[in-house]
């Protein structure tokens, strides 16, 4: 299977939970593939352990219901092998097996099983017992999308945020636009976190468990520069913790581009509107744009019509308040 099979059936699985079933025999596949697609899952199959390995790895399902005994790589191994990788390691299994003695059951549970269903495969017992595991990936999954809904949000908005483990200072988790910020003001790249940034953190981090929030990092490019704020400990264990830090590029581009995002202006508009707002004539910010006045003036005057203003005042009233909700430390 292509990793762009494996993406289409994540997509497909948007809504749906979706369930690698890993059996050698024809028979119990059929059997189970139907009553899981009836019941509205998206199902992937696998006849044998390496394949049920590939396709763990390519399409990450939800649960895997697993057959102990085959040719090859059994069950018990397949299990051990997706329990060791990290990208599959919290993907529940549940074992079916004709093997009804202790000792088989209790290795199918130490091989990293979370339950087991015994054969022949009764379709809704399988159902009732996957249910009871899926509501916890269920979950999982939730708060992933809505976590990377927020990231993307972040990200529309100029605002940029990693997470970096603490005290090793390996960054773990970066959105696209961080990594364009790193890359261009500390030309680093994950999982290499700037020596700037470390040093804030071991200076500052200790200072957080008084919740006294550090000062905020500024590293400086040119006219431009990049603001760093511990934002605040999304993780811990008895080896560290893990920290977001959200970062704002702070700039006349970065201004500009994030009121026209906010306001709905375009490219232009916006540079018109911040011109204003800096205390430039038409004139003035002809000159600064390479057009007449006259251009200026219709830029603006559209602005109006789109703020709901009727003054040059007006607009530049609605786009200080815009630009200290969005940079607040940005000097107007």
């Amino acid at each position: 299977m292509t990793s762009a099979l494996a993406r289409t059936l994540r997509d497909n699985a948007a809504n749906s939970d979706l369930v690698l079933i890993v059996d050698d025999v024809p028979d119990n596949l059929a059997v189970l593939h139907d009553a899981l697609d009836e019941s509205g899952y998206t199902v992937l199959i696998a006849t044998n352990g390496e394949q049920a390995l590939q396709r763990a790895a390519q399409a990450r399902p939800d649960i895997v219901l697993l057959d102990a005994m085959m040719p090859g790589i059994d069950g018990f191994e397949v299990a051990r092998r997706l329990k060791a990788d990290a990208g599959t390691a919290h993907i529940p299994i549940v074992f079916m097996t004709g093997l009804t003695e202790t000792e088989h059951l209790v290795a199918a549970l130490e091989a990293g099983g979370v339950d087991y269903v015994t054969k022949p495969i009764k379709p809704k017992e399988v159902l009732a017992r996957m249910n009871v595991h899926l509501q916890g990936a269920r979950q999982a999954r939730q708060a992933a999308r809505q976590a990377g809904q927020a990231r993307n949000a972040l990200d529309a908005f100029g605002y940029a945020s990693i997470t970096v483990r603490m005290p090793e200072g390996k960054l773990i988790w970066q959105t696209s636009l961080a990594r364009d910020l790193l890359l261009r003001y500390c030309g680093t790249s994950a999982p290499e976190t700037p020596a700037a940034v470390l040093a804030w953190l071991h200076q500052h981090l200790p200072g957080t468990v008084d919740r006294i929030e550090p000062p905020v990092l500024s590293i400086e490019l040119g006219a431009a520069h990049l603001n760093l704020r511990l934002h605040q400990q999304t993780g811990h264990d008895d080896d560290g913790a893990e920290w977001m830090i959200i970062m704002r590029e702070v700039s006349d581009t970065a201004v500009i581009e994030a009121m026209s995002l906010s306001l709905k202006l375009t490219a232009r508009e916006a540079e018109v509107l911040y011109w204003v707002v800096k205390g430039k004539t038409n004139r003035d910010i002809g000159e600064i744009l390479g057009s007449s006045p006259a251009t200026a003036k219709k830029h603006l005057e559209r602005v109006y019509v789109k703020l709901g203003v009727e003054t040059r005042t007006a607009a530049a009233g609605v786009a200080m308040k815009r630009i200290r909700e969005l940079q607040p430390q940005f000097e107007i």
